[in-house]
């Protein structure tokens, strides 16, 4: 009995020791994830910490005077009237740390207001500084109204250029509803209320109209161009047939300056100018958050999700090339 109890008792005690031993275990280990949070919370502190002190620090470089550099500003893609490409534009102007600016320009052009835009604030930081333009694979219709603003304009060999001319596209889909049984009706003020209308036919009162107004945008086009390339009107409104032109060919009936890259480009600044050929180099193109969103996702998925042409509003200046199905 006495031996039964004393094996009892022997277990028990063992039992006792060995729950002992799991709880001093298990207190060990929630210690240790207890660490592991608190050490995780100010790691993301100090992370964070870094950041803002970054922000602070950039936010006080803006506001002290910067050392001086060339500006590179890049029009790409459709052109249209973009305002905080209007500030940075008007920012150059004020900035004398800026000793030149350098516009490379890839675009087949764009809304006749953009490239007008675009155009005068150029003009107004070239009054400054001196400004040159170079073109990448295209550089048409109001992107070349873009590279006139400038004092010289570089292009390659292959580079499209040219179109200078206005146009405006619309389409009467009246026919197709008539087919359809669809009979819109419009109610307005006059007869030339928003004409040209796809569900209403051209009258030859709106045709007229419509001419007039894309007529007077050409002539202010070529005006431009016989200004700032230094060419008698007529022979401004001679190349200014609507037709597109070669780097090569735009050089020999004076349409741009000269056949080569941004390098060329900056030591002409150098030549020419006075720049220094140490000064950096600085990127001022505006870029915001939507833009950068939309190129990851058109770069997944494509054009077809963002198609650039549903940004287009107004009369353009466009080269694009028409498909003959």
């Amino acid at each position: 009995m006495g031996k039964t109890l004393m094996r009892r008792y022997s277990v028990w005690d063992i039992g006792t020791t060995n729950w002992h031993i799991m709880t001093m275990d298990t207190d060990r280990i929630l210690d240790r994830r207890r660490l592991k949070r608190s050490l995780t919370f100010w790691r993301v502190v100090g992370v964070l910490a870094i950041v803002a002190i970054g922000v602070i620090t950039t936010a006080r470089l803006d506001v002290l005077p910067s050392k001086p550099h060339v500006a590179r500003l890049v029009v790409d893609g459709l052109i249209v009237d973009d305002l905080e490409r209007n500030d940075v534009l008007a920012d150059l102007v004020d900035d004398d740390a800026v000793r030149a600016l350098v516009v490379n320009i890839d675009s087949p052009g764009g809304t006749f207001v953009g490239g007008e835009n675009l155009y005068r604030g150029l003009r107004r930081v070239a009054e400054n500084m001196p400004v040159v333009a170079i073109m990448g694979n295209t550089g048409t219709s109001a992107a070349y109204m873009t590279a006139i603003a400038t004092e010289r304009i570089f292009v390659r060999e292959g580079t499209i250029t040219g179109s200078i001319g206005v146009i405006l596209q619309t389409a009467d889909v009246t026919g197709l509803l008539e087919k359809l049984g669809v009979k819109p009706e419009t109610v307005k003020s006059d007869p030339l209320k928003a004409q040209p209308s796809p569900v209403e036919p051209f009258s030859p009162a709106a045709r007229q109209m419509i001419e007039g107004v894309i007529a007077d945008l050409h002539d202010i086009f070529v005006g431009m161009v016989s200004e700032r390339r230094d060419m008698a009107p007529e022979e401004a409104r001679r190349l200014a047939d609507g037709r597109i032109f070669t780097g090569r060919q735009a050089l020999d009936v004076g349409l741009i300056d000269a056949i080569g890259d941004e390098r060329d480009a900056l030591e002409w600044l150098v030549e020419n100018a006075n720049i220094d050929p140490d000064l950096p180099i600085t990127d001022v193109t505006p870029r915001d958050e939507v833009d950068e969103w939309q190129d990851m996702f058109a770069t997944m998925f494509g054009k077809v999700l963002f198609s650039e042409r549903l940004r287009l509003d107004g009369i353009l200046a466009l080269w694009h090339p028409q498909l003959h199905l």
